[in-house]
């Protein structure tokens, strides 16, 4: 059995109340490590640490932080082995996927800002022979970072990277469900150098410790991706501090299909729009919208490619679906399934949960899901599940599709599949998203901004627009 320390000031240290809880490895429903039941005292001792560290973090320049933060997109780099197979234990997801996608851009988050902060520039603005007036970006202080368990190193580390370089000290909570590898990151961080309180690592629950940090008096800013529900309680209690708020929130995101796209490349990239990492990514197409004329050729070559898909053991080569991350969560799901039935839905594949054999006997795992018959406004069609569940939903014209698409309280993600130019731009620039992939999906340069509209947040990730909430603008105006 792993027991897992905070990190606080540059040390491994227990939780102020000596308590901890177990995680679950959601494959086989057994317990692996100890979690630090962490609380207010906890996250104090970690602030204070993080102010104590600030001035000489930000005055020690960009290219100096820069070498921290590419040493340890290094150090991720060499035991990426080890924390993929932490995130599989961990998150139930495939051990494939960990070695490809989430360690990889972990990796990369670290890297791109530790070599991005130092191309970072402000502006300057001439008045005519009058004065000269040029912006300032400075790091806001000390910044509470709170991520979510469906990738749980990959987002960590995109909340943490872009604060680091802006010279901001962090103060970071993990989800209490999938810690493993945020600790690792704790031991990297010491074998990397890392001066003591730059980041400081709290293990938790939301309602003690994550809650903790948002109301910290020390903590100027607040990046938080998770649900919406949260996001607004965190807005209700920051928003009276003035603190600044990055919410990445949740997602109802449609797949629009034309009926002159590339059918198999769509196909190929639907099922795994559909049904990456189980269905929990905020950026996932769980409202797929088929043009009428093609609809029952997709529905019958979708149905079968899904049929096709392996449901197992995580750290199997061959698994491309792995557990549910927890037991809640898996009932949630499955709930969600029956309140299709009850809203008129048919359950054209899977819809129900897995037993597996062997050491998986008593995971939880839920068969790939496709549902239709439902009308756009259920609430199967509204609300987000974050599951393998995804449902179909024909249309006739393109205002119609827009309608659908734009029609839920979530304005995450889109994709759109055409081979008309005009119709691919005219409908990216028409839905109500922040972000639209055209005939692709998951296709992300670093340098863009993240992020939704509506019910799926407030501010922007990525890029330059990250460093940018990590930093306050002055302007200086001088005479000439």
């Amino acid at each position: 059995m792993l027991k897992l320390q905070n990190y606080i000031n540059g040390v491994l240290t227990p939780p102020a109340s000596q308590h901890y809880f177990q995680s679950l490895n959601p494959a086989t429903g057994k317990a692996h490590a100890e979690v630090p039941d962490s609380d207010a005292r906890d996250v104090d001792m970690a602030c204070v640490a993080a102010e104590a560290a600030f001035l000489k973090w930000r005055d020690l320049g960009h290219e100096k932080r820069a070498a921290y933060l590419i040493r340890l997109a290094q150090l991720i780099e060499t035991h990426a082995a080890r924390l993929a197979h932490a995130e599989s234990v961990d998150n139930g997801k495939p051990l494939k996927l960990a070695q490809h996608v989430d360690i990889p851009r972990a990796a990369a988050n670290f890297n791109f800002y530790g070599t991005g902060i130092l191309h970072y520039a402000s502006e300057s603005h001439a008045m005519e022979g009058m004065a000269l007036n040029y912006t300032l970006r400075q790091a806001v202080g000390v910044v509470g970072c709170i991520s979510p368990w469906n990738l749980p190193l990959y987002l960590f580390s995109w909340k943490i990277a872009p604060a680091l370089a802006a010279g901001c000290t962090v103060v970071a909570k993990p989800s209490e469900i999938t810690p493993y590898t945020a600790f690792l990151l704790s031991e990297l961080c010491i074998e990397a150098g890392f001066p003591p309180g730059v980041l400081n690592i709290v293990h938790g629950y939301g309602q003690r410790c994550g809650d903790a940090i948002v109301r910290h008096p020390l903590i100027k800013a607040i990046s938080f991706t998770g649900g919406t529900a949260t996001g607004k309680h965190i807005a209700a209690v920051a928003a009276p501090e003035f603190k600044k708020l990055s919410l990445e929130l949740g997602g109802k995101n449609a797949n629009i299909i034309f009926e002159d796209c590339d059918f198999e490349a769509m196909l190929k990239t639907t099922l795994l729009s559909s049904f990456s990492n189980q269905g929990q990514i905020c950026l996932c197409g769980s409202r797929i919208l088929i043009q009428r004329s093609i609809y029952s050729t997709f529905e019958r070559a979708f149905i079968d490619a899904v049929k096709r898909l392996k449901v197992g053991d995580p750290l199997n080569a061959e698994t491309q679906i792995g557990a549910i991350v927890s037991k809640s969560h898996f009932e949630k799901i499955l709930s969600y399934i029956e309140l299709a039935k009850t809203e008129g839905g048919t359950v054209l594949c899977g819809g129900s949960a897995l037993k597996l054999d062997g050491a998986c006997a008593q995971g939880l795992f839920i068969a790939p899901t496709v549902i239709s018959g439902l009308s756009p406004g259920c609430r199967v069609n509204q609300e987000e599940i974050f599951g393998p569940v995804v449902t179909l939903i024909p249309f006739d014209t393109e205002a119609e599709a827009l309608a659908i698409a734009n029609g839920t309280p979530y304005g995450l993600a889109s994709t759109l599949w055409t081979s008309d130019l005009k119709r691919a731009h005219r409908v990216a620039a028409a839905l109500h998203t922040g972000i639209v992939w055209v005939n692709c999906w998951l296709l992300r340069d670093l340098r863009t901004p993240f992020g939704g509209v509506k019910g799926s947040g407030v501010g922007r990730e990525g890029g330059f627009e990250a460093l940018d909430f990590f930093t306050e603008p002055k302007n200086v105006c001088i005479k000439l």
